[in-house]
Order: C-alpha cells, then structure tokens, then sequence
C-alpha cells in the first residue's frame, strides 16, 4: 500500500450513531484497524466506552481514547466533503443506492481531497430518514433475505474490508468530484435550515409538515454538491428574498456580497 493510500484511509472516519451496547464499539473499533482505519465517531452513545468495549476491542484501545464523542450528528459530521450511510435495508425514501464496492470506492477517491464518512445507524433500527437524508449515497450490504440480520461490528467489517481491498489494488472511482472547496456537511445543513426559514418567510407551503418536499430538496442539493461559492450565492439570494441582509460570513452571505461573488466566479471563468 502506498503511503498516499494510508494517508486517505485516515481520512475516513466511521460515525456510529446511538449504540446501545459498549461492546459494539470495541468490536467496530477491531474492525477498523484490522483494516488499517483509525477514525471512530459516537454520536450520542446510550453508553459511553468502558472496560467491555476495550476487551471487545482486542488490542484497537488507541482508537477508543481518541474517539469523538458528540450531542449531534452535525458536529460528527463536520467538515466531511462526503457522507455514505449503510442502510440494512432498502427504503422508500428515493435515494442512490451503491454496492459496498462502488461505495468503498468512492470513499476512497474523495479522501484525496479531504475528509469523508461512512454512517452506521442504531443496532435496533438503523439510520432514521432524517439521518439518511444527510447522506449522499447509501450502501446496502445484499444478505440473505431470510436471514438478513447483521451485527454492528460486521457491518463495519465488511465495509472497512471493501476500503483496504481498493487501497491495496490502488483502484480510484471513475466517479470522483475533485474540487477542493465543495461545500462540506455544515455548510448544505446551513443551506437547507436558510431554505426552510426562507420558505415560510415567504409562504412557500407548510414546511415544517412537508416531509417529503424537505427530502426532495436535500436529494437535489445532495446530487448537485454545490461549492461553497454556490452556497453563498445561493443563502444570499435567499436572504434577498427575505427583504433583509445577513451578516456576512463562509456561511451567511449578504446579497451584495452573493452578487460580486458570482460576478468574479464569471469572469474568472475561461
């Protein structure tokens, strides 16, 4: 493996949300670094590590202490350009599907150019639609569909598996977006919170009741992966359509400033 590729496998973190269970967190831990990741994230754990999780971890002790812990997936996922969910099963909601394989190699790819996430939701009953629809891609491990229960920790096997097998073939994902500045987690759930204020200032429709338009636009903006340019030409427009201005910011950017933004985008264009 070269040292580029272990420089991308430690951008990969793995967020585990809400474990019931403590030793599921050392054997996912396991997981990781047999597999040579290092980068484990809890959001909001029933029980925090302890003693089962170091033993369930059998030697990966060092990726426990550094874990993160967190109140809210936000703050797990902040800063991540990319963010796939493993979905045990397939759902309703519209959302790309990809096998561990094209998921796992997508991952990769997009950790060249900055950090990434692979999501695991509750032991119990997975990732919620809310949680599922702040990821770009979904993977879905194909079990037996008479038997399809699997464990934490095996999911995460089988994921970190698909990661090093592409980092040791050196095989990049033909299906890569390699600009530097895209807009990264916090900064689309910045755009979709500006979006749903926007709307009802305005009287676009019963946001807070309209589940299925919130998911509709967080698919659009997800598909598209706009750069943080575009998001603040896009939060000025709609802090135009408010009637008022916001203060300027990576995040919150004033119309005036949206304007000359896309006026330089322009004509830096060739």
């Amino acid at each position: 493996m070269t040292q580029t590729s272990e420089e991308n496998l430690g951008r990969i973190r793995a967020v585990l949300i809400e474990t019931s269970h403590p030793g599921n967190i050392g054997a996912a831990a396991r997981a990781l670094k047999t597999m040579g990741l290092s980068r484990l994230e809890l959001v909001a754990p029933r029980r925090r590590p302890d003693a089962e999780s170091l033993a369930r971890a059998a030697g990966a002790d060092d990726l426990i202490e550094r874990a993160g812990i967190h109140d809210d997936l936000d703050s797990a996922l902040a800063g991540c350009r990319l963010v796939i969910g493993a979905s045990a099963r397939l759902r309703s909601i519209e959302w790309p599907v990809l096998d561990p394989a094209e998921a796992t190699g997508r991952l990769l790819a997009e950790a060249a150019h900055g950090e990434v996430a692979m999501l695991f939701g509750r032991e119990s009953s997975g990732l919620t639609n809310a949680e599922l629809s702040r990821c770009h891609y979904l993977v879905h491990i194909p079990t037996n569909p008479e038997f399809s229960s699997l464990n934490l920790a095996a999911a995460v096997q089988v994921l970190a598996y698909e990661l090093r097998r592409h980092a040791l073939a050196g095989s990049v994902s033909e299906h890569i977006d390699e600009r530097p500045d895209l807009a990264d987690a916090n900064d689309l759930e910045g755009l979709h919170g500006h979006l749903a204020a926007t709307m009802r200032a305005v009287g676009f429709g019963d946001i807070e009741q309209s589940r299925s338009l919130q998911i509709r636009l967080r698919r659009l903006f997800n598909r598209a992966r706009p750069d943080r340019t575009e998001i603040n030409i896009l939060r000025g427009l709609l802090s135009a359509a408010q009637g008022r201005k916001r203060p300027g910011g990576d995040n919150d950017a004033s119309p005036a400033a949206a304007a000359s933004t896309a006026k330089d985008t322009t004509c830096s264009n060739d």
